[in-house]
């Protein structure tokens, strides 16, 4: 590339030509205040819309101030980024911006954590000009069982729209309005659960205040707890462990499964289990209907539905029946691991600790906003009663740990509860792209080969490209796999399938970057894709060091099956553990 040189603030910089004067300076150690600007160019988001004009800056020779995101550098370029015309523009635009934003920051779930909160802190504002020529906006909070809406906190930075529109390709969010009306929502500015929105929660995870946030249930947890009539358990998902400790000041890839284990104890949890037992039990589920699926489709059946798609992503699972319905009797039928978790234990442990089922409450720990609405649908129910009656995120369980005056990184390990706390390594691997596929090929290889693997990790599904595929040696037949993460992605894989072009046997898709690690329920990674690649190393850190690694070898899952469930696919099994998909492209026509 072409080395151009320039200068920011007196300091003379060799860049190359094409790099924007927010990141010349960002390489030069000059800060440049943000707002609109969004980069996170592993998953290929470059959004610099120069819209808010808060990175405003001043280059020699041009009349009016240049949005640093936006403006490229040139060859002897001059650039000050604090004059006082430029603090001067900078203040009057939060002004403006802050003469039409509600003032109730005391109670707002982003105080403390809003990017607006904090640039108005470091502008030095504290009052409000103008505040009675701006038309203050009164949109209705708008919500669903995942997110929650306020638009009137809507700075139209547009992260939102990027997220949603450019990675994920749902077409949930546009913009709409003008001047102080203006605002970001669901597209024909219909209600969040009547739109395509999948629940991913990649709009809360880059809103920069509180216009999006995830629908808080602690409180929910709170009187469960409180309830003496009620038998309160929880499960905590592979990624929760990955990604709790950045609350409390750990460095991102820190595991803290002992410590997360002793602090839901110390809130007063009865068992505390792990929803790796459940993704061990998927595997067994999910491989056992690929293998059958497989072996139709070697024997020449016409009628067998090949690739198979994994159906773990309950965002993922939204997202093909909002849009490709002709296709749903191609994913797996089995239940992701938070519902089969719920299933089993409102059946079989409820029945060994003798508590009814409607007394006894599961709490999920999850790092995706979509498992509130997948714990809502209705086919997750008995009698109207839920599999998983509470579904916290990452975020959200932090949150309740600090009401508990606990601080995570001074507590012991402690281990799961048992039945349902014993799980293999290929069962963590669930929470990072490429890791439920390689779960269940591990579980494949043994069973269809019959031979034990040589290697159990299986590198070449592994990485962090959008789109990947590998290849698996059967005994001389290729298994030819497929991976996405990403919406945007899996609509590629999707459109090759519905056209005949796909090759692969089995897909796997997750909808958020970098897979569960990287989910809209987790802490904010403020845009930041090494955080994403820290949480994954932490996950495969943690299954090299399970004593065991494959599915099929859990003496618990051995043991549900041999006490309760027969075998995989039985009869059992298909009421329990397995789902049907509905068309639901219905609810996004237009009139």
């Amino acid at each position: 590339m072409e080395k151009i040189k320039v200068k920011i603030d007196n300091h003379t910089l060799e860049v190359e030509k094409g790099t924007s004067i927010l990141n010349a300076a960002k390489a030069a150690g000059i800060y440049i205040p943000t707002l609109c600007h969004m980069e996170m160019k592993d998953i290929g988001i470059d959004h610099k819309p120069g819209g808010c004009r808060i990175c405003s800056v001043e280059v020699s020779g041009r009349r009016n101030l240049a949005p640093a995101c936006a403006t490229e550098t040139a060859d002897g370029m001059e650039v000050n980024t604090h004059s006082m015309r430029v603090i001067n523009a900078r203040r009057t635009i939060m002004e403006f911006i802050l003469s039409d934003h509600p003032k109730d920051c005391l109670i707002c779930p982003k105080s403390g954590d809003c990017d607006l909160q904090n640039m108005a802190i470091k502008l030095g504002i504290r009052q409000i000009p103008g505040q009675e020529f701006a038309a203050m906006s009164t949109y209705k909070t708008d919500e669903s069982p995942s997110i929650i809406r306020d638009l009137d906190k809507c700075i139209m930075c547009r992260r939102c729209e990027t997220m949603c529109n450019d990675l994920q390709t749902v077409g949930a969010l546009s913009a709409f309005n003008r001047g102080f009306m203006s605002a970001v929502g669901p597209a024909f500015q219909m209600d969040i659960e009547d739109s395509p929105c999948t629940f991913c929660g990649q709009c809360v995870a880059v809103c920069p205040t509180g216009a999006l946030t995830e629908h808080d249930h602690t409180r929910d947890v709170i009187n469960a707890l409180a309830n003496p009539k009620k038998t309160v358990i929880v499960q905590t998902a592979p990624a929760v462990r990955a990604a709790l400790g950045e609350e409390f000041g750990m460095p991102a890839g820190t595991l803290v499964t002992g410590q997360m284990v002793t602090a839901l104890r110390e809130l007063g949890f009865h068992y505390i289990f792990d929803t790796d037992f459940a993704a061990d039990l998927t595997i067994m589920e999910e491989g056992t209907e690929f293998l059958d699926r497989l072996t139709k489709f070697l024997n020449g059946d016409k009628e067998v539905k090949m690739p198979i798609l994994t159906s773990c992503c309950p965002a993922w699972v939204n997202f093909f029946e909002h849009n490709f319905p002709e296709m749903k009797d191609i994913p797996s039928t089995a239940r992701s691991p938070q519902q089969m978790f719920g299933s089993i234990a409102k059946t079989y442990f409820a029945d060994k600790i003798n508590v009814k089922r409607e007394d006894l409450v599961v709490v999920s720990i999850m790092p995706c906003l979509a498992k509130k609405y997948e714990a809502q649908r209705d086919e997750f129910k008995v009698n109207g009663n839920p599999d998983v009656d509470i579904v916290l995120s990452t975020r959200e369980l932090a949150r309740l740990i600090k009401q508990a005056n606990l601080n995570l990184a001074n507590l012991p390990e402690s281990d799961f509860d048992h039945p349902l706390g014993e799980s293999t390594g290929a069962a963590v691997i669930f929470g990072v792209t490429g890791g439920v596929i390689e779960a269940a090929t591990r579980t494949a290889y043994e069973i269809y080969t019959g031979k034990s693997l040589p290697r159990i990790s299986f590198d070449q599904l592994r990485g962090f490209e959008g789109i990947r595929a590998a290849s698996v040696d059967l005994n001389g037949f290729e298994l030819k796999i497929g991976i996405a993460h990403g919406l945007g992605n899996a609509r590629k894989l999707l459109e090759d399938i519905k056209a005949g072009r796909s090759e692969f046997h089995a897909i796997e898709i997750m909808s958020c970057p970098g897979g569960c690690i990287g989910g809209g329920g987790q802490p904010l990674h403020h845009n930041n894709t090494d955080i994403l690649k820290a949480r994954i190393q932490a996950i495969y850190s943690e299954d090299d060091k399970k004593v065991i690694r494959k599915s099929h070898e859990n003496p618990y899952i051995i043991k549900l099956y041999e006490e309760f469930l027969g075998k995989p696919l039985s009869h059992k099994s298909h009421e329990l553990l397995h789902t049907n998909y509905f068309d639901r492209s219905s609810k996004i026509e237009i009139s």
